[in-house]
């Protein structure tokens, strides 16, 4: 039994192809393959092109693929990634959930636990005991995304801009930021932001700029990193408190690409995370979140995942 597990994040998207033991025989990877943001013509290229490369010259039909997507959390969502894969032409048992949940298995397994995700956007999803689920956050970057690395990257260049113009103060900020565009002034902006039209990923990938302004001691830059953990801390604290788990003993998992390029953020939501749920402990998410799509496109071949479901009010 061979199955394909899929993270289709934002910036990037993750194929592992693996056994039944779980073991991964095959990885490939390319761009991201968010839903709302590039349109389903995109993703579907993406996703083709990575599954046909994880499965390469070898004759291996996957009995269950678990496709882990940012910006799918609905079922009308989900539908348009089933059409995608009717498509393609892939036959096996297929899981579609957003890449929050994903990333939480990876984390913790089945287990409860709630997963704070920082990357070009950012969301907070949790799973109780009782197997409910909550969400806060991941409304996408013009909606929300607090805390992500686009919004940090947004507030970078707008910092730099202000600067410029004398309506805020100095900031290291302007040269991390000029440097990452290999730009001289902050005019020169105007072009690489409006004239080659960024996607929000290239936006997000300044978050590295702004960590490493903290690091000189730069007021702006810490104030950004200061007000996006207490963002993120907000969305899981409403996530914590959905699903009544503020006085239960589980992990928060941190995750995303930002929580490994912002060091930072982790200190400072390590040290905060514990205020709404005592008896709580924090980690990293070290291995990928395709490998959480690995496990339950497993569980889903040997009967059916058993997704969680959102809480009712």
């Amino acid at each position: 039994m061979h199955v394909l597990g899929i993270d289709a994040g934002g910036t990037k998207t993750v194929c592992l192809l693996a056994d039944e033991q779980g073991t991964v025989l095959a990885r490939a990877q390319g761009s991201g393959a968010n839903l709302p943001s590039l349109g389903e013509l995109e993703v579907e290229k993406t996703l083709h092109h990575l599954m046909e490369e994880a499965i390469g010259q070898t004759t291996i039909v996957p009995q269950a693929i678990c496709i882990g997507i940012a910006g799918v959390d609905r079922e009308e969502d989900a539908a348009i990634i089933r059409a995608i894969m009717r498509r393609i032409g892939y036959r096996a048992r297929l899981v579609v959930t957003n890449d929050a949940l994903i990333a939480l298995t990876a984390g913790v397994g089945d287990a409860p636990g709630v997963v704070v995700m920082a990357g070009t956007g950012s969301i907070a999803y949790g799973r109780n005991a009782r197997n409910e689920a909550a969400r806060a956050g991941g409304w996408g970057y013009v909606l929300g995304d607090e805390g992500s690395g686009y919004w940090m990257g947004r507030h970078a260049l707008r910092a730099v801009v202000r600067a410029a113009d004398g309506r805020g103060g100095s900031t290291a900020l302007t040269r991390h930021v000029l440097a990452h565009f290999g730009v001289d002034q902050p005019q020169d902006l105007v072009r690489e932001v409006y004239h080659r039209a960024l996607r929000p990923s290239a936006i997000a990938a300044l978050a590295a700029a702004v960590q490493r302004a903290h690091d000189e001691g730069d007021v702006m830059a810490t104030a950004i990193l200061e007000q996006g953990a207490g963002e993120l801390m907000a969305c899981a604290a409403s996530v914590v408190a959905q699903l009544g788990m503020a006085h239960d003993a589980f992990p928060f998992v941190l995750a995303g690409g930002v929580v490994h390029a912002v060091p930072v953020l982790v200190s400072s939501l390590t040290e905060r995370l514990p205020t709404v749920a005592p008896g709580s402990s924090s980690h990293v998410l070290t291995q990928e979140p395709a490998h959480g799509a690995v496990s339950m496109a497993l569980a889903e071949a040997r009967g059916g995942a058993r997704l969680p479901r959102y809480k009712t009010a």
